[in-house]
């Protein structure tokens, strides 16, 4: 039996939600963990099960506990948090402020912001290389990633991270979120007014346009063996599934509606999608599909390289406008940190 749970940012309600996964199609909500006003993005979790999510009305971020399910503390960063990126090694944070223009440092350590970085205005979502040395951020406003030197970090020095470049997309495409691929040979950039995904190239930042056939790009993951991006494509209600070694777009998966947040469970290759849609707005692909739902897609039921075949679907309610989803395996844990982590279930927030 697995023991994996899927955490749904909804930003209407407030709350994170929490499905339990134990096996194919076995899915049981058990939580709705209440956190700050309008919260944005995916919960980002450290190795020992502490998330953090932004509260985006409130100009802070949450922890919670991804054990005990209880929100444990909330840390100010600037205003309009939107997007995190956490470094390797689960010591800093990185948070990008909307409202602020700026990215915060937070010292997972010591709980507190140490620094802000200036950035374009705007900044919403971002990547960060395996490495830990480099930060890609989204400025939306700017139609830019900032390439920001975060390697001073792992000396612990805050103040020395630095942009090194500005690399553009387009002003009026308004880049939104971003994935790098597995190999890390390649950063794919979901672009929210443009119909294309823009693909950096690591090594030479130069960029790629690939058509996606409507605006509102979302979400960036990857197919379990690293071969397909899978976009979320709003306006469309649709995953664009993009060959990451042609940069071809293969086929369009229909989902819910307003798909935004996606991620992949890689033990047995299904997508989860988050539909952002508020009700009355309904998919024309899937008009059975509800809003405020997730939809889980089997990869394996048909064709990624072709318009083939059916693929096999799930719905699970959520929240009130659910924008992201990650998943996280409670059996990476070992048993005393389980049972630790537990045992702050009655401890108020």
């Amino acid at each position: 039996m697995r023991n994996i749970q899927f955490f749904s940012t909804d930003t209407d309600d407030g709350v994170v939600s929490v499905v339990a996964k134990t096996g194919a199609g076995e899915h049981r909500a058990i939580a709705q963990i209440p956190i700050g006003n309008a919260p944005r993005g995916g919960v980002k979790f450290t190795k020992d099960g502490r998330g953090f999510v932004c509260n985006t009305s409130q100009n802070t971020i949450s922890e919670i506990d991804a054990v005990a399910l209880t929100e444990v503390r909330r840390i100010e960063v600037g205003h309009g948090p939107r997007g995190q990126g956490l470094l390797p090694g689960d010591k800093y944070l990185l948070v990008s402020n909307s409202g602020s223009d700026t990215v915060s440092v937070v010292d997972l350590e010591l709980n507190l912001e140490v620094h802000r970085i200036p950035t374009g205005r705007d900044p919403r979502h971002m990547g960060i290389n395996q490495a830990g040395t480099i930060a890609y951020v989204c400025v939306w406003g700017g139609g830019y990633i900032s390439k920001l030197d975060i390697s001073p970090l792992a000396a612990g020095d805050p103040q020395g991270v630095t942009e090194l470049a500005q690399i553009p997309v387009d002003r009026e495409a308004h880049p939104y979120s971003l994935g790098i691929d597995p190999s890390g040979a390649r950063v794919f950039v979901a672009n929210t007014q443009a119909s294309y995904v823009t693909v950096i190239d690591v090594a030479t930042d130069e960029t790629h346009r690939v058509d996606v056939g409507s605006t509102g790009g979302r979400g960036v993951a990857f197919t379990t063996d690293g071969r397909y991006a899978l976009v979320t494509v709003e306006n469309s209600s649709t995953i664009a599934v993009i060959d990451v070694a042609t940069l071809r777009v293969t086929r369009q998966i229909p989902t819910g509606s307003g798909p935004r947040g996606l991620v992949v469970d890689q033990g047995d290759q299904t997508v989860y999608v988050t539909n952002f849609a508020r009700a009355g707005m309904m998919s024309a692909a899937h008009p059975h599909f509800a809003p405020n739902s997730l939809t889980m897609v089997d990869l394996t039921s048909a064709p990624l390289d072709r318009d083939e075949g059916v693929f096999t679907y799930e719905e699970i309610t959520v929240g009130y406008g659910p924008c992201s989803v990650v998943l996280f395996d409670l059996d990476t844990l070992s048993e005393p940190e389980r049972l630790r982590r537990l045992g702050r279930a009655g401890t108020p927030a």
